[in-house]
């Protein structure tokens, strides 16, 4: 574009070269110099208005007519959820769905869906009324004065160009004489800026009572992770349980020891349990084609080529898929049982965990903790155990440091490198004329079939950005992994974090001054052959350019934010969902376990939407005085998207991995820095209107008073969002009621473990249509035969007894019972019967608090988190190959049991599910009974079983104090270091708690 000097009329341009009538080269330069001038339409607000809103309507419309007849997709939640987060009800009429939506409270919400998702739409409510307010400065006060202070003539000289009107609302061609006006936007500044830091103030202090309403609440109160520490860096000499009580002894002393466990090295165990995993994932694939229609099998079987690894055992041919698979599996969980039993317990790893009796304790140690490093290590509140990330504990922090380092570095390379492309979308796929141009081949063939190109380009540009956008995350999420986050919460903040940069750099940034810079600098250099550098830079006008170029700029994000509200509408009719899965069971073979996990409730991907509303709000912060109506259009979004949102949380979508509200500071951050931003903006805009050095200055005291804010909130609430206390008393027990006895419940006898042990093997599932051709199609065996050993004698060949049918060999067991595949009937491909499968509920169940299973609740029964009761296998039956039972069965617990009710009754018993039950032959220890019914994918091995077999019992200074109480020193902890014993050791004399070890005082 040809820019003039303000105020000076001049029509001379900047750039010799007419684009209009460039070939060739120049034309390419042309094109280079302004990429994105493609997508600046203005004339295309009003049918991008009608466009979005008519599409909205219909897609609500279409949403209200399906939603009663697909409550599998529409309200998954309202059937698979218990008693206690089931949403309301709703009728089968269009619009009952409007009322409960409307009436749920954000108590509710807390309830019914978790922290996680009410601070999600307290947020998006929060920007709604900020941008409510805003609406109101821009329209009443911003608008008018835009279109005082500008140039009359030069603004009828632009309308009669047949250009769009909306330049009257924008400072684009400012009055020398009425620069008076530019006052207001100074004004403006200051009024924006103490409007966002009243809302942000005001929603921080209301984030700080709902957590401390969270850290009241009975789920947090009976949960492992409250009073649990994590410790990593822990040195070598003090990887025991012995040298975590050290530590956490050395940061403050409590009235109550801990209970501690050093982590364990699980070596290649987690690699090989993921082989195993894409393993059957892949036979079931091969499966389902092969045995689409079991009646009339194809003449040939399935082959593959075997991985690179195990190349050397099946040669570089192709060979048969099922055979290669299904040995692949059973070598696999050999290798698997094999490792699970040779864990070395002595193998101590650099990182533990500290569980207290009391959470104050837990809490107290924690925050002391935080400018505390004992020995250099790191102690601080554990996460949710389904939280954790457990290949990166044993990180040193050297070797996160620098995975960090590199991190950062690619992500920084990767979003610098994306502008070329960028640029190269902007200027040819968004725009194929602009590609005819400049290639001559290509310009017959455009002229010609110029209705079959325009359908490629409104397909293929935002089919393209669409699906970069969609992997991006995966790659930032994969990083950083790689870059040592321990949590899954940590991970999603920075995957958030690096797609907000990357957006903000690359969408707002870039997009914006792309062509200012390199006009600019294109002036500059003509300039400089007739000037000397400074004149040349002056001559140059890079502040009314940049004017100039964010004015029309602003024209295309009043048109890109309208057309976000047909994806907030989409996202509530699950169009892309709906088609994907009609597609994938039309014209594709999808396995039964696809086929389950259809049908269960999808988690939300908060990193992503966290990342589109910050941005969305940047770009109306740093356009509202530039463009004041960028402010009530955003504000229609979140007003919107906050009901379909309300309604998706509440009805259809899961917190797979709950934080309790930990992402509220990173958001508060995130539009601190947006309103500093915008401060910037304006700033530069303010400039360019020449209004001079002067006023500038008066527009820096915001951005100082913004830190400040952040500083005063930091200091005010941080404490409180973040610990249940600071401090506890030191001797909590004079306070005691008298005569208050001290249950066995009461103690902490839980330790943190690697999932790796204990979980349950994936079993390669069938569908039932398909079960009288296993035998033919598998040319093994279909039992656990494999694993039985023949004790030496290789000449004589046994067949194993069946378990459930005693006196017949496994051979001859009917079909339902052979334990290589699981056949699963049509009846029962819903994720009711599988949600307590740990296959299923570590991916699709969140962390089971939606369906009355939270996975560290401490039991009433022995205080043990029911992830190591084997919650994971308890819709099994007696295998963890074996077909779930209904979900109807696992409420009756929720319904039966409450945690810290006291102990079951005879009847309540009954109805409880076996898994959860106390078994009788655990106790009497009838190895046999409690032998029953393992198969092959249920080996019985120390790694699965009676893992709490040795935690350390509360140690006492005085034995005598609490008659009926055991008490146990240190001494266990000598028995080979391991802290893994069975029984425990005899204590010496005089040494009777943990005191002994303390330093006397």
């Amino acid at each position: 574009m040809a820019a003039t000097p303000p105020g000076t009329g001049s029509s001379e341009t900047l750039t010799e070269v007419n684009c209009n009538q460039a070939e060739g080269a120049d034309k390419l330069l042309c094109l280079i110099q302004d990429p994105y001038s493609g997508t600046f339409h203005a004339d295309a607000f009003w049918a991008s208005l009608g466009t979005s809103v008519l599409l909205m309507f219909l897609l609500t419309l279409a949403f209200s007519l399906m939603r009663p007849r697909n409550n599998i997709v529409y309200a998954p939640k309202v059937k698979y959820a218990d008693e206690k987060h089931s949403p309301p009800k709703l009728g089968k009429g269009m619009f009952e769905w409007v009322g409960p939506v409307s009436k749920a409270k954000e108590g509710m919400l807390v309830e019914k869906t978790g922290l996680d998702a009410a601070i999600f739409l307290r947020f998006t409510r929060m920007l709604r009324n900020m941008f409510l307010t805003l609406s109101i400065v821009g329209i009443i006060v911003l608008i008018p004065a835009n279109v005082i202070g500008s140039n009359r003539s030069a603004i009828k000289q632009y309308l009669k160009g047949g250009q769009s009107f909306f330049v009257t609302m924008t400072p684009q061609y400012p009055d020398p004489e009425k620069s008076g006006s530019l006052w207001v936007h100074v004004a403006a500044v200051w009024v924006i800026d103490l409007v966002v830091a009243f809302f942000l103030w005001r929603n921080y202090g209301a984030v700080v009572k709902l957590r401390r309403q969270y850290f009241d609440s009975p789920e947090y109160l009976q949960s492992l992770h409250s009073r649990t520490l994590m410790v990593t860096d822990i040195p070598p000499a003090d990887r025991t349980d012995e040298g975590i009580l050290r530590l956490a002894d050395q940061v403050e002393h409590t009235a109550a020891l801990p209970r501690a466990s050093i982590g364990r090295n699980v070596k290649e165990l987690p690699d090989m349990i993921e082989e195993h995993d894409q393993a059957v994932r892949q036979l079931e694939s091969v499966l389902a084609k092969y045995l689409k229609n079991p009646d009339s099998l194809p003449a040939k079987r399935p082959t593959m080529r075997a991985s690179k690894k195990y190349r050397a055992n099946n040669g570089a041919q192709d060979v048969d898929a099922i055979d290669y698979l299904t040995g692949r599996i059973r070598e696999l969980e050999i290798e698997i049982t094999h490792v699970r039993e040779s864990i070395d317990k002595r193998n101590a790893m650099p990182f533990g965990f500290a569980s207290y009796e009391r959470i104050e304790d837990a809490h107290t140690v924690a925050f002391a903790a935080r400018k505390k490093h004992p020995q250099g290590t790191t102690i601080r509140l554990a996460p949710r155990p389904n939280d954790l990330i457990w290949k990166n504990l044993p990180l040193s922090k050297k070797q996160r440091s620098w995975r960090r380092f590199w991190n950062n570095f690619w992500v920084a390379i990767l979003t610098v490198v994306w502008i070329a492309p960028n640029a190269l979308i902007a200027i040819f796929l968004s725009n194929l004329s602009n590609l005819a141009a400049i290639w001559p081949g290509f310009r017959s063939n455009f002229q010609n079939n110029h209705k079959t190109w325009a359908a490629v380009q409104g397909i293929a540009s935002p089919a393209l950005t669409s699906l970069i956008y969609l992997i991006l995350p995966i790659i930032f999420r994969r990083m950083s992994i790689r870059g040592g986050d321990t949590t899954k919460t940590s991970r999603e903040r920075h995957v958030a974090t690096k797609l907000y940069a990357f957006f903000v750099f690359n969408n707002l940034i870039v997009f914006s001054v792309f062509s200012v810079i390199y006009g600019f600098v294109a002036a500059v250099v003509k300039n400089r052959e007739t000037e000397d550098a400074w004149h040349a830079v002056l001559a140059g006008q890079f502040f009314y350019r940049l004017l100039s170029a964010l004015s029309q700029t602003s024209y295309f994000w009043v048109v890109w934010l309208l057309q976000r509200q047909l994806g907030a509408a989409a996202d509530l009719a699950q169009m892309i969902n709906l088609v994907w899965v009609w597609f994938c069971r039309t014209f594709m073979a999808p396995t039964p376990r696809q086929e389950i996990e259809w049908t269960a409730p999808p988690p939300f991907d908060y990193a992503v939407y966290y990342n589109y509303f910050l941005f969305y709000a940047t770009v109306a912060l740093c356009f509202s005085t530039l463009q004041p109506l960028v402010l009530p259009i955003t504000a229609l979004y979140f007003a919107l998207d906050y009901w379909l949102k309300k309604y998706l949380l509440l009805y259809v979508l899961i917190t797979k991995t709950e934080s309790g509200g930990q992402h509220w500071r990173f958001l508060f951050n995130r539009l601190i820095f947006a309103v500093c931003l915008s401060n910037i903006v304006m700033g530069l805009v303010i400039r360019g209107a020449s209004g001079g050095w002067f006023k500038v200055y008066f527009m820096i005291p915001p951005s100082f008073l913004m830190l400040g804010v952040k500083y005063y909130c930091a200091k005010a609430f941080d404490g409180q969002l973040k610990y249940y206390t600071k401090a506890t008393l030191k001797d909590p027990e004079n306070l005691a009621e008298p005569g208050r006895k001290v249950r066995k419940n009461d103690r902490i006898q839980s330790r943190f473990g690697h999932p790796a042990l204990y979980k349950p093997l994936m079993t390669p599932m069938v569908h039932a249509k398909a079960r009288h051709v296993l035998s033919e199609i598998y040319r093994g065996r279909l039992d656990n035969s494999d694993t039985v050993s023949t004790t030496g004698y290789s000449d004589i060949a046994m067949d194993p007894m069946s378990k459930s049918y005693p006196g017949k060999s496994a051979r001859f067991a009917p079909p339902a019972q052979k334990e290589m595949f699981e056949v699963v009937p049509e009846t029962r491909l819903d994720f009711e019967h599988f949600m307590n499968r740990a296959e299923f509920a570590d991916a699709l169940g969140g962390n089971g608090e939606l369906y009355g299973r939270p996975d560290d609740l401490i039991s009433e029964r022995s205080s043990t988190p029911r992830s190591f009761l084997g919650r994971h296998g308890s819709g099994s039956g007696n295998s963890s190959r074996a077909s779930s039972p209904g979900a109807r069965s696992d409420r009756s617990v929720s319904a039966h049991r409450r945690v810290g009710s006291g102990s079951q009754s005879p009847g309540s018993r009954l109805n409880v599910h076996p898994a959860y039950r106390d078994d009788p032959a655990a106790h009497n220890g009838d190895i046999g009974q409690r032998e029953r019914g393992r198969g092959m994918y249920n080996m019985s091995n120390e790694s699965e079983k009676r893992l709490l077999n040795g935690a350390q019992p509360l140690g006492h200074s005085t034995p005598d104090e609490d008659v009926g109480r055991e008490a146990y020193g240190l001494d266990r902890w000598r028995t080979g270091g391991s802290g893994y014993v069975g029984l425990p050791a005899r204590e010496e004399e005089g040494i009777t708690g943990y005191d002994y070890y303390r330093a006397r005082r």
